[in-house]
């Protein structure tokens, strides 16, 4: 990234996004912080997002919208829980309070609510602020991505598209960013499962930018909601040396990477991705996706009989520290997995217990209220399949098999539970749960024709002589 090309107070007045401060600096570092949130990456040369908001909070220690994106990329990076973090919930509190206090522009008052309503679970009414922003200034980059990560968040595949589809337009090529904002439009074009399409577009960007590691992550998903293993493992090791330095969603792309090896039964090499890339980038960055990606793969690997035990005690060292958190029910489920593949029941029993506590009581937080009917339900049949009662796993998960897109995330992410659903039901020992499990195969197949993993689902089945 080229510093001088950072706006300062007249470029953004200019583009119609005026901020209030006179410091020409704590605009350009603001800039520096939303491209670097934008395109995945922390660039070293200028210190890093960290780096960027501690000397913008300096140049201005009362520049509001430098405070709401500090705060806003802390809240969505999820690894903060409000609850438990005082310094956080100071630092939302000081920021209402100082927009209270100053003349904003209504832009930059939305910007404040949108944070507010993040911070207090309010994921819903936080995506509506920053789509008010949107109908008045199409071109306000930290709104859109923060409305694209809040849909993410919220599993709201559909608004996740149409958010990018009402903008696009009123951008172009020449625009910065512009490639990344093809590139969120081509992943919420993929979520509406318009695979060609997104295709199309994700590797528009690629052309305008290799080092797109968004796009490049939709084409990722391409190629395995379509069990394209071939295709994929080679358009990854194609376009591994762009997106590698994009080192927020590095480790993300490997862990795709990794499905089509899993996909394809060579466990070896999916575990020889997981310790060379997933898990030595989990460790160095302690993020949200990272852990929750290396949870997700073993978990995976062990349900296809692979022994995984002790990177499953690894990992739960970063997990661990977050298991009272419950920011999202994603994170709970996938921390989960870690604590009771590590054999850690005093860890398991505290986040199920805990996270039913909030469910009693959730106020006016989402994911605590969603817990009660979804999140806790789906805690307890991940238990009760570790303990070895497959049947009742079956009975639990069975009810919300269509509900699971409510826990957020991306239909491939959330495919670790369709998988957990059949697993369960093929080792029922009830017929009827055997049945289902076959029917669930069938869809499987049919939904995605020549996946290799559902033809060995559908070998296991047919041996039980259903």
């Amino acid at each position: 990234m080229n510093p001088a090309s950072f706006r300062d107070c007249k470029a953004w007045q200019a583009d119609g996004l005026s901020l209030s401060t006179t410091s020409n600096e704590a605009c350009k570092l603001f800039d520096a912080t939303l491209s670097q949130y934008a395109t995945w990456r922390n660039d070293e040369s200028l210190g890093g997002i960290e780096g960027c908001i501690s000397a913008m909070q300096k140049a201005d220690p009362n520049f509001v919208m430098g405070h709401a994106i500090a705060a806003g990329l802390e809240l969505v990076g999820t690894g903060s829980s409000l609850r438990l973090n005082e310094r956080l919930a100071g630092d939302v509190a000081r920021l209402v309070e100082m927009a209270a206090g100053q003349s904003l522009t209504p832009r930059e008052r939305l910007h404040v609510s949108g944070v507010e309503h993040f911070a207090k679970g309010r994921h819903s009414e936080a995506c509506e602020a920053w789509e008010e922003i949107l109908l008045d200034h199409p071109r306000d980059m930290l709104a859109i991505k923060l409305a694209h990560d809040g849909y993410f968040y919220l599993g709201q595949q559909t608004p996740m598209r149409d958010s990018l589809a009402r903008v696009l337009h009123h951008w172009t090529p020449q625009i910065p960013l512009y490639s990344y904002l093809k590139s969120m439009y081509s992943f919420g074009l993929e979520e509406t499962r318009c695979y060609d399409e997104a295709e199309k577009v994700a590797k528009e960007g690629l052309e305008m930018n290799p080092q797109d590691g968004w796009a490049a992550h939709t084409v990722a998903h391409v190629h395995e909601m379509r069990a394209e293993m071939d295709k994929g493992l080679q358009f990854m090791a194609s376009t591994e040396k762009g997106w590698e330095v994009c080192d927020m969603i590095a480790s993300h792309n490997y862990w795709h990477w990794s499905l089509y090896f899993i996909e394809k039964g060579q466990y070896e090499e999916a575990l020889t991705i997981f310790d060379n890339h997933v898990m030595r980038l989990c460790k160095a960055s302690g993020s949200m996706l990272d852990m929750v990606d290396a949870c997700s793969m073993l978990y995976r690997l062990e349900m296809e009989g692979v022994n995984v035990k002790d990177r499953y005690r690894e990992l739960l060292q970063q997990t661990k520290p977050h298991t009272e958190d419950h920011v999202l029910l994603f994170n709970d489920l996938h921390f989960l997995m870690t604590a009771l593949g590590a054999k850690e029941e005093a860890t398991s029993r505290r986040l199920v217990e805990t996270l039913q506590e909030l469910a009693e009581a959730p106020g006016e937080n989402l994911q605590h209220q969603l817990a009660r009917g979804l999140g806790v339900p789906m805690c307890q049949a991940m238990v009760a399949y570790d303990q070895g009662d497959f049947g009742k796993a079956v009975e639990l998960l069975r009810p919300l098999r269509y509900r699971f897109t409510g826990i957020g995330g991306s239909d491939a992410q959330r495919d670790v539970f369709q998988q957990l659903l059949v697993h369960s039901a093929l080792k029922s020992d009830k017929k009827q749960h055997q049945k289902f499990a076959r029917c669930l195969l069938v869809e499987r197949d049919a939904a995605r024709p020549n996946s290799l993993l559902t033809n060995r689902l559908i070998q296991r089945a047919n041996a039980l002589h259903i």
